[in-house]
């Protein structure tokens, strides 16, 4: 590199940097047909850009083994989340119920075998932990993992 265009790249990267537009953080997590999400805990940094992906890597149709992941908010643990996702109705094809989604940071759509979706969202700006689950009816005593913010 010419030494001539260093100032110009550190223009380029603070002015990126300043825009707001620095490169989200990817998370990759696969569900399996034994109800386990391979990656329990992941970091970000607080008030970040997060890009999440699920890959339902099983076999057993969606209908019996459909996967989503659902970010949490603070306080809110999967176990007490997935049960109050049953008492609202949730089902194999409606996984989430709408009246849910005040206590979602973020969420997938329900995923059948070798499915996968991305989603994008900001990390919370409080540090913590956030727990995550799969809302599919009975998954959530298995399929849950921790998202800390930093």
């Amino acid at each position: 590199m010419k030494l001539s265009t260093l100032p110009a790249l550190l223009i380029a990267l603070a002015l990126s940097v300043a825009s707001g537009k620095e490169k989200p953080q990817e998370v990759v997590i696969s569900g399996n047909d034994t109800m386990q999400f391979d990656v329990k805990n992941f970091e970000v940094k607080a008030g970040s850009k997060v890009k999440l992906t699920l890959k339902n890597v099983g076999k057993i149709p969606k209908i019996a083994m459909g996967h989503n992941l659902v970010v949490l908010k603070k306080g809110i643990t999967a176990v007490a989340f997935g049960q109050k996702a049953l008492g609202a109705g949730a089902s194999a094809t409606n996984a989430l119920p709408e009246s849910l989604m005040g206590d979602v940071i973020a969420a997938t759509k329900l995923l059948g075998p070798a499915e996968s979706e991305t989603i994008e969202f900001t990390a919370p700006k409080e540090a913590g932990s956030y727990e995550y689950v799969c809302t599919f009816p009975g998954h959530f005593a298995l399929m849950r993992g921790t998202m800390m913010v930093k």
